[in-house]
């Protein structure tokens, strides 16, 4: 098993990488069937308590369209919130986004190129420590960031030794789970087809993780993207910092494609006036119709039955043939 990963990597690779691969291999062969999403379409590689060296072990969850096949190429779709994605019986709301469903349908699997999801379920807790960008966050002054951490133990999303893990997080993917993904699955690994997406929080570390790691996500998808970091807008300094951050971050138009989206009820109430200055931003950095959408949804909330129904908007721009 070690010879078998270390072919596939460079002769530099540094040992304890090699070994989180291999017991990362391991844990595809230990299905834990409790949480073992259940789907229409495609099958679900289940992997449990997948070890990093940068943050807590995660659960992911591979899926494999119908016909996978080791003779074909396919594309990546990186996904957060990967509980949520296939199987409604196992939410805590009892929704999800219904990705199989989605793409059982023959209109969508003819309209899309081949790809695999790659869903990772996010940490619980830990969820906002892992998915608020970190150096916007870093980059305000310490009573701003008292006052984030406040706004976030108001509603419930962090607690008094909060700390920002997102950089960490970010380095999990692109250094742990995206060689394992390349080396298991029969994918393309270049930045062309692999792909970052989520809602809510998920979206705001998808595009975070597009700006500082351009190189290897060609594309993203931020549906409802939570661009208030916190839950208001009131003395919220976080807005700010993040618009700045992408000023300067955004990567060339040219080699990127990016899908915003967001509705006017819930949450999504939060983010009209913020979307209006992404939306100027992106146009000042060059992006046009060929590489950039944002969709406006009345009478869409902030949940994953809204982001079923949009759902293959982002899916037909990102990876339509």
């Amino acid at each position: 098993m070690m010879k078998w990963y270390s072919t596939g990597l460079h002769s530099g690779i540094k040992s304890w990488k090699l070994l989180l691969l291999c017991l990362n291999l391991l844990t595809t062969m230990m299905i834990g069937q409790k949480a073992m999403p259940k789907v229409v379409s495609g099958k679900i590689d289940h992997l449990e308590h997948f070890q990093s060296q940068y943050t807590s072990p995660k659960t992911v969850d591979v899926w494999l369209p119908d016909g996978y096949s080791e003779a074909m190429k396919y594309a990546v779709l990186y996904m957060h919130d990967g509980q949520m994605l296939f199987d409604a019986d196992l939410t805590w709301n009892k929704q999800a986004w219904n990705l199989d469903d989605v793409l059982s349908d023959s209109c969508m699997r003819k309209a899309l190129r081949k790809f695999i999801i790659v869903a990772i379920w996010n940490g619980g807790a830990t969820r906002h420590a892992d998915y608020l960008p970190q150096k916007p966050f870093e980059q305000l002054s310490k009573a701003e960031r008292d006052t984030v951490i406040t706004q976030l133990i108001r509603s419930g999303r962090a607690s008094n030794d909060f700390t920002v893990q997102s950089d960490h997080y970010l380095e999990f993917i692109v250094n742990e789970l995206k060689p394992f993904i390349d080396q298991k699955y029969s994918v393309y690994t270049n930045s062309n087809n692999t792909y970052i997406a989520g809602s809510s929080m998920g979206g705001l570390i998808s595009i975070y993780a597009l700006c500082e790691y351009p190189e290897i996500f060609g594309g993203v998808a931020c549906l409802s993207t939570h661009w208030t970091g916190t839950f208001t807008l009131k003395n919220n300094p976080f807005p700010k910092t993040m618009l700045h951050y992408l000023k300067v971050k955004l990567p060339k138009a040219r080699d990127h494609k990016i899908y915003y989206d967001y509705g006017n009820q819930t949450l999504d109430t939060l983010y009209l006036s913020l979307h209006q200055q992404v939306d100027d931003l992106m146009r000042r950095k060059g992006y046009d119709e060929t590489n950039w959408i944002t969709r406006y949804f009345p009478g869409a909330s902030h949940c994953e039955h809204s982001w079923n129904e949009r759902v293959h908007f982002p899916l037909n721009f990102l990876l339509s043939k």
